[in-house]
């Protein structure tokens, strides 16, 4: 099995045309969560991460940012530490 591939920060800005602080926003509210920390402390994102950011783009189009956290808030993403 191939190694899952994680991706930093500027990799999902780039991907998602987001801003870091539109990404980071995300991942303090708890509606994305990073897969893992590089030793320096760094976030690093998993695949799914650009569904959920999908999702959360879409939704944000007809409802407030508030009404978004919990409608997704019971999908199992929690605040980050």
């Amino acid at each position: 099995m191939a190694p899952k591939k994680l991706y930093k920060i500027g990799e999902v800005m780039k991907y998602t045309n987001l801003s870091r602080q539109t990404i980071h926003n995300y991942t303090m509210m708890g509606l994305i969560k990073e897969a893992e920390w590089t030793e320096s402390g760094h976030r690093l994102y998993g695949e799914d991460v650009f569904e959920r950011l999908r999702k959360i783009e879409l939704l944000k189009r007809h409802r407030p940012l508030r009404e978004v956290i919990q409608l997704l808030g019971d999908e199992g993403v929690r605040p980050a530490r």
